[in-house]
């Protein structure tokens, strides 16, 4: 058994492989509507019927739409909210009409107990706003991050990168935590026993990069044994895919240029390969003959069907759904919820963070 699971809670309830799961979801903040969010928890119910859900938003929409599918609606929970908080709205007057919207209470569900994990294709800001404030942060986090999964050429398919922008500051101490929460992550959510651990720099040589990162390299390194990983050194990025790594640690402003560098990347080679094989009959013609293998590669880069950004270092699960997810996105994020709550993952991550990072300057938990 592995360091995170060794550590449960003793007085904490096992669960066992017929217990419900609850998810808390907020349906209304997505750029495709409730309809996808309710077709994408359809999705997930089918192949998973210990699924259970609470959901947040205009009851009488929803309740239209969840009537549809009677297995569904008996497992389905519909909890009216007063207001929608909007994708663009800036966080600050998001948090000042907190109170009784879809958001919040798709959270306060968690703060309660009632659910395990909640997930909001809404406004990220918002979301880590109101996260911080209900679900307060674990003891040793000074700032949560956020974890995605990166394509990769590992066997699994996928590294993990944090912060990927929850905060765009991080300190040596703050880069040390990513890389203990990264390394549970990776560990329970994709089975990865001792995971590398690499940290983003200009290069790879010992005096590249700003002095923190000097600072946090050794910390991390002096903490690869107790935290159970192995610290690989620093990584660029052109090491992000590649499979030298397992997770990459980094600030949040420079992990959130990388990622929406790399969605656009990604959109504009998906453009390019379609004016390209549309521009004449004969490639047309080589467009037929290869969609097999085009087929597999776009199921292999899809990224709906790795939806979802976890917030890590907050006490409770709360998962951010792509603004644009589709059913198929909002599965995806609905499957990597019941993991993470089938195996306490949120309580497993605070102990390993609390028992192995260095104690910090205590505050209220909302800054």
């Amino acid at each position: 058994m592995n360091g995170d699971a060794a550590s449960a809670v003793p007085d904490t309830p096992q669960r066992t492989e017929t217990d419900d799961v609850v998810i808390s979801i907020d349906a209304m903040g997505g750029d495709m509507g409730v309809a996808e969010v309710v077709r994408g928890m359809g999705m997930s119910h089918d192949k998973n019927p210990r699924l259970r859900f609470i959901l947040h938003g205009d009851e009488a929409a929803l309740a239209a739409l969840i009537s549809r599918n009677a297995p569904l609606a008996a497992r389905t929970e519909i909890r009216n909210a007063d207001s929608v908080i909007a994708m663009d709205e800036k966080p600050s007057k998001a948090l000042r009409r907190a109170k009784g919207s879809s958001m919040s209470n798709a959270l306060e569900a968690v703060r309660t107990g009632e659910s395990e994990v909640a997930i909001s294709c809404g406004n990220t800001g918002a979301l880590m706003a109101f996260s911080m404030l209900q679900l307060r942060k674990a003891p040793g986090v000074d700032r949560p991050a956020i974890a995605i999964l990166w394509p990769s050429a590992n066997p699994g398919g996928y590294n993990v990168l944090l912060d990927a922008g929850a905060d765009i500051r991080a300190d040596a101490e703050d880069l040390l935590t990513y890389a203990l929460m990264g390394a549970s992550y990776a560990r329970n959510a994709s089975g990865l026993a001792r995971p590398r651990i690499g940290l983003l720099n200009v290069g790879t040589e010992e005096h590249k990069g700003r002095a923190e990162l000097h600072d946090a390299a050794g910390r991390i390194a002096a903490a690869s044994e107790a935290g159970e990983f192995e610290y690989i050194g620093y990584v660029e990025g052109t090491d992000m895919a590649s499979d030298r790594v397992d997770v990459i640690v980094t600030d949040g402003f420079t992990g959130n240029i990388a990622l929406k560098t790399a969605e656009g990347t990604a959109r504009m080679i998906r453009e390019q390969l379609e004016e390209a094989f549309s521009y004449s009959t004969l490639s047309r013609i080589g467009a037929f003959f290869a969609l097999p293998s085009l087929k597999r590669l776009q199921k292999r880069i899809d990224p709906r069907r790795v939806n979802g950004g976890v917030f890590l270092g907050l006490n409770g699960t709360v998962i951010k759904s792509h603004g644009g997810a589709d059913a198929t996105g909002i599965s995806a994020a609905i499957k990597l919820a019941f993991t993470l709550a089938e195996i306490g993952f949120s309580r497993r991550l605070a102990e390993r963070v609390a028992a192995i990072a260095p104690p910090r300057a205590a505050d209220d938990g909302t800054a």
